[in-house]
């Protein structure tokens, strides 16, 4: 009996969210660096959104990406700031890398800030070993379940055509996981094609390496060489070549040591220190005009698409000739300001520090991983079933007695229609949650412990080697 109710207890921390460990019970809890979870978190809501828009109004995507009365169409879909919540996926990826430059840097650039550059190398080896393992095990697992899940289970799935055996699944796997994992790859896709939602890893990885390197390279430098150095880095990834991810990278890099900077009196110039008594009225007008620029229309990467667009015409001079999608530039600059805005505005960074968004924060990495594979697979039938469809596909054909079993009236704006939020509230956004957070506590979390272990057993368990002789003198100059 004692075993049987162990092993409920086991099924329920299993399919039951935590609430103690990931959320919080009290604000005061939280790390001064807390609503960047939340931040990362709601951020990666929105993507969810923004794919499930567009899945179920396959038909409308010209409309959704669009500006506000572009070709004679307005909606409350498109409209400036609102749009955010519908197509905010694409600012949701820009904000991920910002973040990540900041979260990743702070250690180290408070350690710069202390001159402490010894626990500084100690603290890059750690994070740059064990960066990879964090970011491919939970991506490795989820595609291995994903993919055996077809053959297990035998169902048709809207990502890709299923292999005819297994065996051939497995292969083709180990192919494009191998290939998608080395980092400096040239041509081919950038995705794998089982789960294409993917892409942004490799720019996380890479973006990670920039910025530990960029630490450990200015390590000595002044704070003012130090931060010309990541402004003219930022120039040459967004205008001179096309790297508007390590952009965004070293731009969270420095926004981190500027707000180390503004922790010491007297650092800032005069003139912003008398700027002041009006910040609040800055931050807020600085959230206004980001926001308006987020929205930037994106169905089409040429830059003559954006000059068509509503409001729009004169802004798409600003597009570097090197950046082959506009719309990074814009979102750049804009998901920059919100990200400095959001912890000045106080009711704002309460909202991101909420249980809700701590939560979010909390699943946001398996959230991202998980999301593609159910809306291929249940989402794509909860759809058909309720009454969207998607264009003549000779695949379809599988799930055909799915067509209308449960009709929803398409009332409402465009976006916002019975039958596409019932069954996301009812049924696709809670399972996504649950999936993710069973996946967060299974996988992601060992991924971030074997990592760690990892590193340490590399180092003898833990264990500091003595210092050769000959680099006994060198380590203790300054």
């Amino acid at each position: 009996m004692i075993s049987i109710f162990g092993a409920l207890r086991g099924l329920r921390q299993l399919l039951w969210p935590k609430s103690s460990a990931s959320v919080p019970d009290e604000p005061k809890k939280l790390r001064p660096t807390a609503y960047l979870d939340g931040l990362r978190g709601f951020a990666a809501l929105l993507v969810f959104i923004q794919h499930h828009e567009e899945w179920a109004h396959c038909f409308s995507i010209p409309i959704f990406e669009g500006g506000f009365g572009y070709r004679g169409n307005y909606y409350f879909a498109t409209f400036p700031w609102v749009r955010m919540l519908f197509t905010g996926g694409h600012a949701a990826v820009a904000t991920f890398y910002i973040i990540s430059g900041y979260v990743l840097t702070w250690k180290p650039l408070s350690l710069i800030h202390a001159g402490e550059h010894l626990k500084l190398f100690d603290s890059l080896a750690s994070a740059f070993f064990r960066r990879w393992f964090r970011l491919y095990i939970p991506l490795i697992v989820t595609t291995f379940f994903w993919i055996t899940s077809w053959h297990v289970f035998n169902y048709w799935n809207a990502a890709c055509e299923p292999k005819a055996t297994y065996r051939e699944e497995l292969w083709n796997w180990y192919n494009e996981m191998k290939n998608f994992s080395f980092l400096f790859k040239d041509g081919g896709m950038v995705w794998v094609t089982f789960n294409t939602h993917l892409w942004s890893i490799p720019l996380e990885m890479r973006g990670s390496m920039v910025v530990f390197i960029s630490c450990i390279t200015l390590a000595r430098a002044t704070t003012k060489a130090r931060l010309l150095a990541e402004l003219v880095l930022m120039f040459y990834f967004l205008y001179i070549v096309d790297g508007y991810y390590l952009a965004l990278f070293l731009s969270g890099m420095m926004q981190c040591e500027l707000d180390l900077l503004a922790k010491k009196d007297g650092w800032f110039p005069g003139f912003l220190r008398r700027l002041e008594p009006r910040k609040t009225l800055l931050y807020y007008l600085g959230l206004f005009v980001a926001l308006y620029i987020a929205g930037v229309p994106s169905e089409k990467a040429e830059v003559e698409y954006l000059r068509e667009q509503p409001g729009w015409y004169y802004m798409s001079y600003l597009t570097p000739s090197a950046m082959y999608d506009h719309k990074w530039i814009y979102l750049f600059f804009s998901c920059n300001i919100i990200m400095a805005a959001i912890p000045r505005i106080g009711w704002l960074k309460r909202f991101f520090e909420s249980r809700f968004c701590q939560f979010l924060g909390y699943v946001s990495f398996a959230f991202y991983l998980v999301h593609g594979p159910i809306l291929a697979s249940i989402g794509d039938r909860v759809y058909y079933a309720v009454g969207w469809t998607r264009p003549p596909n000779d695949r379809h054909e599988q799930v055909a007695h799915w067509a209308n079993l449960f009709p929803l009236p398409k009332k409402g704006p465009m976006g916002l229609e019975i039958a596409f939020l019932v069954p996301n509230l009812l049924v696709l956004l809670p399972f996504t949650l649950w999936v993710a957070n069973i996946v967060t506590r299974m996988v992601d979390e060992p991924a971030v412990k074997f990592a760690a272990w990892l590193y340490k057993r590399v180092q003898g368990g833990g264990s500091q080697e003595p210092k050769p002789v000959e680099l006994a003198p060198l380590m203790r100059v300054e």
